[in-house]
């Protein structure tokens, strides 16, 4: 499955944009993501991955901790499917446990690039309606990605606490203009 250059796992946030979209904000992210030789071996052997991506909207105050506005969440679990050859991606708004897959989207795919490019291209993702912003407070999403190593089984949460391999997570955070939430 890895290639001739086996290089480590890394994720890079290549793009992050906040838009106005038919009353709604809505984030368009992309991302850089190899998983490297580790994680695709245990793909092949029948271990499901699962990554989370997290986006919060916070207003500013000067008082207090800053006020959550929105929150919301994608949860993506991939599995290879060994009998079919194929790989198999549930996407969903809620945790994904082994056994509850009902609420999720399921996609297949013949390569494990084309799983991934899924996973790397997030867009028209909804955050909230602009009429649930304050148009004259400061406000700013803060976006986070992480490989979710607590779905795991056990053993496999205790060997991947200390190898950088499964520790893939980047954040990144924008400041909102006044002109986007009027």
């Amino acid at each position: 499955m890895s290639g001739a250059w086996a290089q480590n796992a890394s994720i890079e946030l290549t793009e992050l944009k906040v838009l106005r979209d038919n009353g709604s904000l809505v984030l368009n992210a992309q991302l850089s993501l190899e998983l490297g030789p580790v994680l695709e071996d245990a793909l092949a052997k029948g271990l499901a991955l699962h990554f989370v991506a997290e986006a919060e909207i916070l207003r500013d105050r000067w008082y207090w901790t800053d006020a959550q506005v929105s929150y919301a969440h994608r949860y993506y679990r991939l599995a290879f499917q060994p009998l079919t050859r194929r790989w198999r991606l549930n996407v969903s708004s809620e945790p994904i446990s082994g056994t509850g897959l009902a609420g999720s989207i399921s996609q297949h795919f013949e390569t494990l690039g084309e799983a991934l490019s899924v996973i790397r291209r997030q867009s028209a993702w909804k955050l909230v309606d602009l009429q649930s912003l304050s148009p004259d407070a400061r406000q700013r999403v803060r976006y986070n990605f992480k490989l979710d190593v607590s779905q795991l089984p056990r053993p496999f949460q205790i060997a991947a606490g200390g190898q950088t391999d499964w520790n893939l997570q980047v954040s990144r955070t924008l400041r909102l203009s006044q002109d986007m939430v009027r």
